[in-house]
């Protein structure tokens, strides 16, 4: 069985370390863990691991952010994989830094690169892994926060939650999406 996780991200090194580019951190480290590599392909560098049976293509889009829909429909469609067992991987600015959501659908709680997958697809059931990035910043300057580097507090913590997130992602794959929510929401 076939699984598609999008790390949603900007390309450049201007966004490298931006709470924005937690998609991509994730599946970086995860690739990294797993000793594989992600190179440069149509729409965005891919990676694929082989876990218990199971195959994973990581995808981070090169098309930046509110535009990741080309994307990801690109590679549904390529990889022939079915919207449920798509997982977009993104930063939350509701959640608590390192909060890990994972729903199954939902709408795109504002977030542009969530807004132009589901309108590439058509519809919002696909599950998401929302990554909390905090709301500690003067209403009206959300872009400011999320575009900002880590606070030296948030860089301590980070590589715990990757690693917890790349757990996620695994359980997703192999247990199962009801599963793995009980499992890891909001720890």
């Amino acid at each position: 069985m076939k699984y598609l996780i999008v790390g949603l991200g900007n390309i450049g090194s201007e966004y490298e370390n931006t709470r924005h580019n937690i998609g991509f951190k994730i599946v970086d480290a995860l690739a990294r863990a797993s000793t594989i590599f992600f190179e440069p392909n149509k729409l965005g560098s891919t990676a694929t691991l082989k876990f218990k049976g199971r195959t994973f293509i990581f995808l981070k889009p090169s098309t930046f952010m509110n535009l990741s829909g080309k994307a990801v429909n690109y590679y549904l469609q390529k990889e022939k994989i079915k919207s449920q067992n798509l997982l977009v991987v993104t930063d939350d600015i509701a959640l608590p830094f390192g909060t890990l959501r994972l729903k199954g659908k939902g709408s795109d709680g504002g977030h542009n690169g969530l807004k132009d997958i589901i309108a590439i697809l058509g519809n919002a059931d696909f599950a998401r892994l929302r990554f909390g990035v905090g709301s500690d910043f003067v209403q009206g300057k959300q872009i400011n926060h999320v575009l900002g580097k880590f606070a030296p507090e948030e860089k301590e913590l980070l590589q715990e939650r990757l690693e917890k997130a790349s757990q996620v992602i695994k359980g997703f794959g192999t247990i199962g999406l009801n599963r793995t929510m009980s499992e890891f929401n909001g720890k």
